[in-house]
């Protein structure tokens, strides 16, 4: 494979990496930081501590496949699925709750264009 084709097979996969490790750690550890989330309860706290090791947990699947090429087929559906169930989860709230901050709003848009660019990296395989 050449050195173009290994980057637009693999950098989707790559800029997950760097938004969602960092981002599960926010949301694990401290979300009201950057978002407007405020938890008051221990099951509130255990629940994004759970969301922040489904991210993590992804991210190395996401890893293997930049890495190892028997794990990149998987680690494209998987970054598609979660990017996609994401985003389309995200529009379904725009529409039924209301306009969230920027961020929220950009990575709908974020999380959108990375699960329809791995389709369209699956399909090309």
């Amino acid at each position: 494979m050449s050195i173009a084709k290994h980057i637009i097979t693999k950098i989707h996969l790559i800029i997950s990496v760097l938004i969602v490790i960092p981002v599960s750690l926010v949301y694990g550890f401290q979300p009201d930081a950057q978002f407007d989330i405020h938890l008051n309860t221990i099951d509130e706290h255990n629940f994004f501590k759970a969301i922040m090791g489904l991210y993590l947990g992804f991210s190395i699947v996401w890893i293997l496949g930049v890495f190892k090429s028997a794990y990149l087929r998987m680690a494209l559906i998987t970054n598609m699925v979660f990017m996609l169930g994401l985003g389309f989860g995200r529009l379904l709230s725009l529409l039924l709750d209301g306009e969230p901050t920027f961020g929220y709003q950009f990575g709908t848009f974020a999380e959108l264009f990375l699960g329809f660019y791995g389709l369209w990296v699956l399909k090309r395989l």
